[in-house]
């Protein structure tokens, strides 16, 4: 197995990118320069970037089309698009952890191609049972759950791959990247859904995301495995997963940046279920309607990816804490926003603050923790942050049912604010504790 350095690709023995890696992720002053986009110089990078502009936009068309026809095959109902929701994101509690182990033991870029061609066959199948006129609700359950077991294997493996992609002095830049990426997608996505759910129905649009995978394996497919920034894998042993819970456990500033990671996402971060909610039963939208709400909340996300790719560099604590409280509060005043016009403003500066946030946390994460565990720890990190959505999917459409549509949005936010305060006073009494430790 080789490593790449840019002078002399595939010649470094895996030892030295091992120690290489460890060097530059110590290095709270990982180099910065070089512009917004220079995480596009490395070759392989720039063929999975390609692929995932055309793959995300399908992912975000097929997104806000599923949230739709699940609302019209329920009459409307809030608590079956929670039940969707779930059953997306339930594997992730059983499968993530698992994911991460083997994402430390194998090929991560052979391992994402399988994974990439199953996500596509859903959304084909999907499709052609919505375009043939026989798709029921139980359907779309059935491949939502089916689409999340695969999301779950993603997640890790994906996360985890970047920095084989970019090496590790690259890694927030990258990061960064793939979050423009993400929201350019988000922004593009629902307003091309929105309109063709007008004109020609949802099930177009699944066979589309379908289609759109093949994006994403193409440029799997070309890429020169000997470019990129490999890693010792894991040797095989019954305790790996074991082993990667007490390497966290061992950390507190870890385990504080998952807990808060969970919080905002399980609680503050279920805008397309609400956004359908919002645009269909508060304000009375059609779906091009729903579609300018994921839009203008990109639009802020985008922004806030920008300015993380230029800044470059481990983001401290500070801004993570500080972006994830903002958001809180952004979020939570959105909610009371009276009409459609001003609500979908004031999603611009929600996006920005929890990009800035979820970018934060990543880089946080994977830029302290020892390469050989890096599969392992982005598995329980993606679990918690991608874990708690079946919890956040239900409590949403509940207290949509019970409290009105509005409700979800001042509540999540609220709960995220607490979760940021409450982190940054347990990390803050810690460092305070441990210097007195020392001093006396």
């Amino acid at each position: 197995m080789t490593a790449h350095t840019p002078d002399r690709p595939g010649t470094e023995p895996e030892g030295d990118a091992d120690t290489r890696a460890r060097e530059s992720t110590s290095d709270t002053s990982v180099d910065a320069g070089g512009g917004m986009f220079r995480s596009l110089r490395e070759r392989n990078y720039r063929y999975y970037a390609s692929g995932q502009v055309v793959s995300l936009t399908g992912t975000w068309m097929q997104r806000a089309a599923q949230d739709w026809l699940v609302l019209d095959l329920s009459g409307g109902s809030p608590a079956a698009l929670g039940v969707a929701v779930a059953l997306q994101f339930v594997p992730t509690l059983v499968l993530t952890l698992g994911a991460g182990v083997v994402a430390d033991r194998f090929d991560k870029r052979r391992l994402l191609i399988a994974v990439q061609v199953a996500m596509g066959l859903c959304g084909l199948a999907l499709g052609l049972l919505d375009v043939s006129g026989i798709v029921l609700l139980w359907h779309v359950y059935a491949l939502a759950f089916v689409l999340g077991c695969f999301s779950a294997i993603d997640s890790p493996v994906r996360q985890s791959f970047v920095v084989e992609m970019v090496g590790p002095a690259q890694l927030t830049n990258a990061v960064a990247l793939n979050s423009m990426t993400f929201n350019l997608a988000r922004i593009v996505g629902p307003a091309v859904a929105g309109m063709l759910i007008t004109v020609v129905g949802t099930g177009w649009v699944f066979l589309g995301n379908g289609l759109s995978s093949a994006a994403v394996v193409l440029g799997l497919v070309a890429m020169d495995p000997t470019r990129l920034y490999r890693v010792s894998r894991s040797p095989k042993e019954g305790n790996q997963l074991i082993a990667g819970l007490r390497y966290v456990r061992e950390r507190p500033d870890l385990i504080v940046i998952m807990v808060l990671a969970f919080c905002v996402s399980t609680f503050g971060m279920n805008f397309e279920s609400v956004f359908a909610v919002m645009a269909r039963n508060v304000f009375h939208r059609a779906a091009s309607g729903y579609g300018l709400l994921i839009t203008m909340l990109a639009i802020g996300t985008l922004a806030g990816a920008a300015l993380a790719a230029r800044r470059g560099g481990r983001p401290r604590l500070r801004l993570l804490f500080g972006s994830a409280g903002t958001f809180g509060a952004l979020e939570a005043a959105a909610g009371f926003m009276p009409g459609y016009t001003t609500f979908a403003v004031s999603l611009i500066p929600v996006g920005l603050a929890v990009i800035s946030f979820t970018t934060s946390a990543n880089s946080s994460v994977q830029l302290s923790i020892d390469p050989e565990m890096r599969g392992r720890v982005m598995g329980l990190y993606m679990m918690l942050f991608l874990g708690g959505r079946p919890i956040g999917g239900l409590v949403s459409g509940w207290l949509a049912e019970v409290l009105g549509g509005r409700a979800p949005l001042v509540l999540g936010g609220l709960a995220s604010l607490v979760a940021a305060c409450v982190g940054a006073a347990v990390l803050w009494r810690r460092g305070r504790v441990a210097t007195s430790s020392r001093l006396g």
